[in-house]
């Protein structure tokens, strides 16, 4: 499988239709052995989110992802978003093109959001060579779009040399910017009444690759993974608000005007009051496809999920985890608010190919990382 394009491993990938499914070593494939992985994460980012600079966080996460696939022309990258940054795996192919959003992203999330984002590209061999590795499944979401579940380790390894300063990307020059077009945050906080937004982190005791199946299976049943009930963002909780928030940000991301932001945001604001079209835009047909598209449960070496759970339901899943924690099965972080936000990558709004990554509102998937025992 040497020299494999990015573009066409992902179309030879098995792609799971439950998340169930994603649980199995044999679902997965290995990425090719002369391929890459890149990652970044926000520095001190709990303090941003505590200064209530989360959506920033958030956008400065997803920027790798949305740079990459905008200069690629195509989406058709694995690639997971874990909150205040992201991983994405490549073929050694499209290097320089990686290299060159990454080196572009540090400088505008320093210039344009005043975050430091760590960013380093690590080679799949050096991963194998410390006895870990990449492999890779495609998981369904929706008829558009599918997500990437990640096993081995390999991203966790290549995460941990990036915090220790080797294969680091160094930043652009001043004002040199990645082309983050249709990335944006402009909808609202998310809030559901009588329940608690859990962000969630669940992976393996320290030494061991995997999860025991059973235990895994037992929590997916616990927290209901292929029902609806825990969805944070279901259709009928995806609102606009006004004025807009958001738009200063994505303002920095596009380079686009807020006057022209703003005056987008309020027409997609009377088009869904109104429940008008406009042109090939049907804004409730672009509801539903949201919440379908949501990445709200994802697997990066263990489980990943952002939950709307009942407090009788939360106090269930702490006795269970604690309980397989003590028993050496597993580790885990949670970190519990009352919102969940949606930041997103939107090519298009005529398509149904727009992603949209979530996190808890009040520390989210960092905070759950901090919580990690």
């Amino acid at each position: 499988m040497e020299n494999i394009s990015t573009a066409q491993f992902v179309e030879e990938l098995p792609v799971l239709k439950t998340f169930y499914d994603a649980l199995p070593e044999k679902n997965y494939l290995s990425v090719p052995g002369d391929w890459l992985v890149a990652v970044t994460d926000v520095v001190q980012s709990r303090r941003a989110i505590a200064n209530g600079k989360f959506k920033a966080v958030n956008m400065a996460g997803v920027a790798m992802i949305t740079g990459v696939m905008n200069e690629l022309g195509h989406q058709k990258i694995p690639y997971i978003f874990g909150g205040d940054g992201s991983a994405i795996a490549f073929s050694s192919n499209d290097l320089e093109v990686v290299q060159e959003v990454l080196s572009r992203t540090r400088t505008w999330a320093s210039e344009e959001l005043s975050l430091e984002l760590r960013a380093a590209i690590v080679p799949v061999s050096d991963i194998r060579a410390l006895g870990a590795d990449i492999r890779v499944a495609g998981l369904y979401v929706s008829d558009a779009i599918k997500n990437y579940a990640f096993i081995g380790r390999g991203v966790a390894i290549a995460e941990a040399l990036m915090k220790k300063g080797e294969y680091v990307i160094e930043p652009a020059k001043k004002g040199e910017y990645p082309d983050l077009t249709g990335l944006s945050c402009r909808w609202m906080p998310i809030e559901k009444q009588n329940t608690k937004i859990i962000s969630m982190i669940v992976e393996a005791v320290d030494g061991e690759n995997q999860i025991p199946d059973n235990i895994l299976l037992d929590l997916l049943n616990l927290i209901q993974a292929d029902k609806p009930e825990g969805h944070p963002a279901p259709e009928s909780e995806i609102k606009f608000k006004w004025p807009v928030e958001g738009v200063g940000l994505e303002a920095k991301a596009t380079g686009t005007s807020k006057f022209k932001l703003y005056l987008i945001a309020f027409i997609a604001l009377i088009l869904n009051k109104t429940g008008w079209s406009m042109g090939d835009f049907d804004p409730g047909h672009y509801r539903k496809q949201l919440s379908l598209n949501t990445d709200y449960r994802k697997i990066q070496d263990g489980i990943r999920m952002t939950l709307s759970l009942d407090l009788e339901k939360v106090k269930e899943l702490k006795v269970f985890l604690e309980k397989q924690r003590e028993a050496g099965l597993l580790r885990y972080g949670l970190s519990e608010q009352d919102q969940a936000i949606l930041t997103c990558f939107v090519p298009s709004v005529t398509s149904d190919d727009h992603y949209h990554f979530m996190d808890g509102a009040g520390g989210g998937y960092a905070a759950a990382a901090d919580n990690l025992h």
